[in-house]
């Protein structure tokens, strides 16, 4: 599979596969292919399947096979920002938020991480579940906006602000921290906590999050 992602900041990658190659993707992704492709709508055990649910994404995921000759298949973003592609190996799984995922060659699969320490997922404002990526393949990952990545060293740190982070090795851990002051918290507008992220590990950032943009189109239309 080659592929070549293009149009941001409304971004779009477009995937070309040798006969008998497939896509994986959630429904609703795919915008345009070529004729040979086939697609066929897969659940893969209930156990994925509800695994999927949990992390925000659909029951049932959507593979396209090339027919008999080369083909092309094109996959868009939901939301102005970034396609970024990964390679996922075993052993070198990624954890990205919920909705993240946008598609992946067949050898990658989907399932749900669970955040070991509650705090991080109920505070944290990156969620209690997100999405881990497994097996072998390139995988495609939707950002919010530009895409800012970080390699953290063994115990090395990065403090962010709730909705910043679009991805990270499985070899980072996520914790909370409360911001320090009363003052601070009640009227400084970063809110009560922050995000912790320690490495070893990749950490992927994103500088425009979904929730943000819809808290400030509602504090427009409200005001």
């Amino acid at each position: 599979m080659k592929y070549e992602i293009l149009g941001e900041p409304l971004p779009v990658v477009q995937c070309h596969l040798n006969a008998g190659e497939s896509m994986i993707t959630e429904k609703g992704a795919m915008c345009w292919m070529s004729p040979n492709m086939k697609m066929e709508t897969v659940g893969g055990g209930l156990g994925k399947m509800f695994g999927r649910m949990f992390s925000g994404e659909s029951m049932f995921q959507n593979r396209y096979t090339a027919q008999g000759a080369n083909g092309m298949i094109a996959f868009a973003s939901s939301f102005p920002g970034s396609i970024r592609a990964y390679n996922i190996t075993p052993g070198n799984d990624i954890v990205v938020q919920k909705s993240g995922f946008l598609a992946s060659e067949a050898g990658v699969n989907l399932s749900v991480f669970f955040q070991k320490k509650l705090g991080a997922g109920f505070f944290g404002g990156e969620g209690f579940i997100m999405q881990r990526l497994s097996g072998n393949g390139t995988a495609f990952v939707e950002i919010d906006g530009y895409a800012v990545e970080y390699d953290l060293g063994p115990g090395e740190s990065m403090i962010i602000d709730t909705g910043y982070v679009a991805c990270m090795s499985a070899t980072c851990s996520m914790n909370i921290v409360s911001v320090p002051g009363i003052k601070n918290a009640v009227f400084g507008g970063e809110g009560l906590f922050n995000t912790v992220v320690t490495g070893p590990g990749k950490l992927v950032l994103q500088t425009m999050p979904i929730n943000n943009v819809a808290a400030c189109l509602r504090m427009n239309v409200n005001g």
